[in-house]
């Protein structure tokens, strides 16, 4: 008898573990989160118009009581709810929520929890970092914000803390080397304002020279 009830309970945890490991993903609030991403990345990229400001607001405060909605229902929504597209979608979006910091701090904080289970992105959780110590008024760990200085489209980090160690803070958590990062986000910026530099006089942005600051 003992043996027989030993070969149930056996047999039962396998059975919660299967159904926990083919677990599918909430595939409705992943195509949600795609799409309010979509109307995010188009907002944060409109130029040039008067409205472009409130047009961005309004988009980014709309997006945001939508996650509000999410984060109170699901709590974080890691891999294991929204697969890593998903998630990624929904740190971006937080990303533009700098008029309700405590939101992205909240954020922040059920991020970390979720990174022990390997349910989150480390790289995000660093970006997300940096954006609420700049925003809270302090300095950077891993250099992910940035400033561009006009007269040469050369990306520069915003306030860091402990310059000299950024590369190891940064290895740690799965990032590529600082100098590599601000180099491809000078091109990439040049690129994107390319009309508005060549009228400055200015064809190609400045890069790092021998991997220094």
């Amino acid at each position: 008898m003992r043996n027989v009830l030993l070969s149930l309970c056996f047999i039962f945890a396998n059975l919660i573990s299967t159904q926990a490991q083919s677990k599918k993903p909430n595939q409705p609030l992943a195509d949600s989160l795609a799409k309010w991403a979509e109307l995010d990345q188009t907002a944060a990229g409109v130029k040039g118009a008067w409205q472009t400001q409130h047009y961005k607001d309004s988009v980014f405060n709309l997006n945001e009581q939508r996650l509000k909605g999410v984060l109170k229902r699901y709590g974080f929504p890691g891999y294991d709810l929204v697969g890593k597209k998903g998630s990624n979608n929904f740190w971006l979006m937080v990303q533009h929520c700098d008029k309700d910091v405590p939101f992205q701090q909240k954020v922040l904080k059920l991020m970390k929890a979720e990174l022990a289970k390997h349910n989150a992105d480390a790289n995000n959780y660093a970006y997300l970092t940096d954006r609420v110590l700049i925003n809270t008024g302090q300095k950077q760990l891993y250099g992910t914000q940035l400033q561009y200085r006009l007269d040469s489209c050369q990306a520069v980090p915003r306030p860091l803390q402990d310059s000299l160690a950024v590369n190891n803070r940064r290895k740690d958590i799965g990032l590529e080397p600082i100098e590599s990062y601000l180099n491809w986000m000078s091109r990439l910026h040049f690129d994107m304002n390319k009309e508005v530099y060549e009228k400055k006089g200015i064809y190609k942005p400045k890069l790092l020279i021998e991997n220094k600051l």
